[in-house]
This record gives C-alpha cells, sequence and structure tokens, in this order.
C-alpha cells in the first residue's frame, strides 16, 4: 500500500516501474497510479471532491460565513482495476471484485 503523499505522488511513475518490474502487487490511494499502470487504487473519488468544493466556494461568495458550513469528508470512493498489470502480475481478479470496480482498465 502507497500511502497519500506529495513525496510518492511526485514520483508516482517510478514508484509504479519498480513495483512491476519487482512483482509486487501494489494498491494505490487514487485512480491516477492505476491509469499509470498500478494493479489497484481505492480512494476518493476527487472529481466528486472538486464539485463539492465547488459548492463551498459558491456559498462562501454568495455570503456564507465559512465558520457556518459543516466540515465535510469525502462520501465517494472509487475503486478502479488495472487488468493489463494483474496479467503482468499473473494475478487473475476474482470475477465478483471485477464486478465491484468503479472502472477496469484494460
Amino acid at each position: 500500500m502507497i500511502a497519500a503523499d506529495p513525496f510518492f505522488t511526485a514520483r508516482r511513475s517510478r514508484i509504479v516501474t519498480l513495483a512491476g518490474r519487482l512483482a509486487i502487487p501494489a494498491i494505490y490511494d487514487l485512480r491516477d497510479w492505476t491509469v499509470t499502470g498500478g494493479l489497484f487504487s481505492y480512494g476518493t473519488d476527487v472529481a466528486a471532491a472538486f464539485h463539492q468544493t465547488g459548492i463551498y466556494v459558491g456559498k462562501i461568495l454568495n455570503g456564507t460565513k465559512a465558520a457556518d458550513l459543516p466540515v465535510m469528508q469525502s462520501t465517494k470512493y472509487e475503486l478502479v482495476i488495472n487488468l493489463k498489470t494483474a496479467k503482468t502480475l499473473g494475478l487473475e481478479i476474482p470475477p465478483m471484485l471485477l464486478g465491484r470496480a468503479d472502472e477496469v482498465i484494460e
């Protein structure tokens, strides 16, 4: 599991390449890692989080005090699976897991 951290994110390509070369199945926090070639990602749906941020900004611009807005956390998470990477690692992903995925990269 690679933690969410700017240090790791800045080196995403290197980390994914190294995990593949060493045949280490790894899971990441954001879909960008899986698109880059990582095996799995499970984490916040960034687009939904940005949408919520826009709603908050709109409320503040319309006069709501920031202190009056509730603290929110992500409620939408996404599971992304990279089948190409799974095949390279010699892994077979169970159909039930594939069915639960929000996105499958082939």
